[in-house]
């Protein structure tokens, strides 16, 4: 389980691309994940400052026709797969 006051941040060595490139990318040491719509705007809040609490707040007004459960349970689920695949330090 994710605690939704931690601040999560890229990992050493994962960096978004540069912001004049598209499509956006997170560039991971050996590989990279094209990122869309929510999983640019998940992974551009991941900075250090922002609880995983304020991003699913954040996202849910954005996502705002959606199901607010539906949202955070999305949210919550893309942050875990980012830190198995260690590109995301919790």
């Amino acid at each position: 389980m994710i605690d939704p006051q931690s601040k999560p941040r890229l990992a050493p060595g994962c960096r978004l691309s540069d912001p004049g490139k598209e499509p956006r990318m997170l560039l991971m040491p050996e590989r990279a994940l094209r990122l869309q719509g929510p999983s640019f705007e998940i992974i551009e809040r991941c900075d250090g400052q922002h609880t995983v609490a304020q991003i699913v707040a954040e996202l849910q007004k954005i996502y705002s026709k959606a199901a607010p459960e539906k949202v955070a349970q999305d949210i919550v689920g893309y942050l875990k797969l980012l830190h198995d695949q260690r590109a995301l330090d919790l």
